[in-house]
């Protein structure tokens, strides 16, 4: 295993306890990217030499990443949060889906495996059931480099045209500004033959670590972080240390939880420009922002309504969409949510509103009205961001809540607990025994029920 947390082997019946109205006070060592460090794990694939990775967040994604890695037979060392990555000795073959299931960031090996390798074979991945996010903007970017791509029985299956040994450069502009396409290709055309361009291309943080690390490589990656990236292939790519950023997504939400309670707290380390959109808005619903260096203080005040509207780097990111949403609930006003990525990650909803939040949904759009308090509530986070809303939602009701669902929140937050607990929080994480929950049609779910609810 590549990680392994304490007393979470069991995350389906275990519960976090949290006592609301209290007020956050302290400063929160923030962990490195678990969306950068997924895809710092694909790319290691790249060369058959050493990688060293630093500030590797545990995670059960990053344990899940790490299995997959060794069922090809890469060698994985870990200390602590430091992962050394041996990909020399690579057996090419169909990843398990069990495996694959539940983890969307599995995908991205296959860029790496085929540009190094000439071929790979993959399972349509899982993971939070937030939407469609087709994969068309891979296979249609691969094919563009010179790759044969069929799919048969849900298995992706990717190879060199004949009598080509490598895959070639070509200019490839994205129908949308996806991630995941992004780093795909990036990593695909590194190796190939020729230059690459890659319009309309994602310009997230994580993006920017992918190509920073490369380069340290030996990729000739040119303009990260812009609309159009150009990659010009190398025939070898060689070992290097490389330092995973900070999570800015993890960042926010401890923001937002503070804005949420009225409360004073300090992010660090972080990288300031990383969460401009986020800082806006928290200005604009009340609370005073200073940055000194790598570090974000924030002192909460009475919290007004703002609208915010999800979009791609850099604008406001949807994966703090559903925390921001916790903390309009109990804003002076009404506000308006709209979500422009994802068309299924509105599931913290009607769990925000039976806790008397007052929501209204209209297709991606959810329009709040603000109330005073939230009541303490029973209820079962549905998926990795949106059981962050139902936390920060908690520690501002008036009484205790019982939040469920922790092997979605254990997938992209680390010890979140434990540094809530750090800044004064009355919460702790406890084994669910017999303790029933009731879902939104007050219908109660047993300890069998749980374990077999679908991610969303």
């Amino acid at each position: 295993m590549v990680c392994v947390s304490k007393n979470k082997s069991y995350l389906k019946s275990q519960h976090l306890k949290i006592i609301g109205q209290k007020t956050l006070r302290g400063k929160v060592k923030i962990s490195g990217a678990k969306n950068s460090a997924l895809v710092l794990l694909a790319a290691s694939l790249l060369t058959d030499e050493k990688i060293i990775l630093d500030n590797v967040p545990l995670l059960t994604d990053i344990e899940k990443m790490g299995n997959i890695l060794k069922n090809l037979g890469v060698k994985l060392h870990n200390k602590d949060h430091q992962l050394i990555i041996d990909s020399k000795n690579i057996s090419i073959q169909e990843l398990p889906y069990e495996l694959v299931n539940g983890l969307r960031a599995s995908f991205f090996c296959i860029g790496a495996l085929l540009t190094r390798f000439g071929e790979a074979s993959i399972p349509l991945p899982g993971g939070c059931n937030i939407g469609e996010r087709p994969i068309n903007e891979h296979i249609n970017g691969l094919r563009a480099l010179g790759a044969e791509i069929i799919i048969e029985r849900d298995v992706v299956k990717a190879k060199l045209v004949k009598k080509k040994s490598k895959l070639f450069g070509a200019n490839i502009r994205l129908n949308c500004p996806s991630v995941g396409a992004t780093e795909t290709l990036i990593m695909a055309a590194s190796l190939a033959e020729g230059r690459t361009v890659i319009e309309n291309a994602a310009r997230e943080p994580e993006i920017q670590d992918l190509c920073q690390m490369l380069n340290k490589m030996g990729a000739k990656i040119y303009d990260s972080g812009k609309e159009k990236i150009i990659i010009d292939g190398v025939h070898k790519l060689h070992g290097c240390t490389h330092k995973v950023i900070p999570d800015r997504i993890e960042a926010g939400t401890f923001l937002i939880a503070a804005a949420a309670t009225s409360s004073s707290i300090t992010v660090s380390p972080v990288i300031p420009n990383h969460l401009e959109a986020v800082l806006n808005k928290l200005e604009e619903s009340g609370s005073k922002i200073i940055i000194k260096g790598n570090s974000i203080s924030i002192k909460g005040n009475k919290i007004k309504a703002v609208d915010i509207k999800t979009a791609p780097f850099p604008g406001f990111p949807t994966d703090l969409q559903a925390p921001f949403m916790a903390l309009m609930t109990i804003a002076k006003g009404r506000s308006k949510i709209t979500e422009t990525i994802f068309e299924n990650r509105m599931n913290h909803v009607e769990l925000l509103n039976q806790m008397g939040s007052s929501i209204t949904l209209k297709n991606n759009i959810a329009y709040i009205n603000g109330v005073k308090r939230l009541r303490g509530r029973t209820l079962l986070g549905l998926d990795l961001r949106s059981s962050a809303a139902l936390i920060i939602a908690a520690l501002t009701s008036d009484s205790i809540s019982y939040v469920y669902g922790l092997e979605h929140l254990d997938r992209g937050y680390e010890n979140f607990e434990l540094k809530l607990s750090g800044l004064g929080i009355k919460i702790k994480r406890q084994n669910t025994n017999n303790v029933n929950i009731i879902d939104e049609q007050n219908t109660i779910l047993n300890k069998k029920d749980i374990s077999e609810i679908k991610a969303a």
